[in-house]
């Protein structure tokens, strides 16, 4: 699910997400505070290079663990699996 996404760059390049807005069931838009960066590991598919991020959040009194898709060529973020 694609989602927009408030990141930060380092000094160095490195891309840190840090908040992400997504549209719930009911077509609510939620916003998401990143809590913690878990883990941050570049992937390649198809020639397509990206950064996959592990995130923790606290959402709605619930502790959410979930991944982080950036493409670099497009500059995209996706929501690629959320895991309660």
């Amino acid at each position: 699910m694609p989602v927009d996404v408030i990141s930060m760059c380092s000094a160095d390049g490195q891309i840190r997400p840090l908040r992400l807005r997504m549209e719930t069931e009911d077509h609510r838009l939620m916003r998401v505070d990143i809590d913690e960066i878990i883990s941050s590991k570049p992937i390649q598919y198809v020639g397509i290079e990206a950064q996959l991020f592990l995130c923790r959040a606290m959402v709605e009194g619930r502790k959410w663990l979930f991944e982080l898709k950036y493409t670099i060529r497009t500059h995209s973020w996706c929501l690629t699996r959320k895991v309660y």
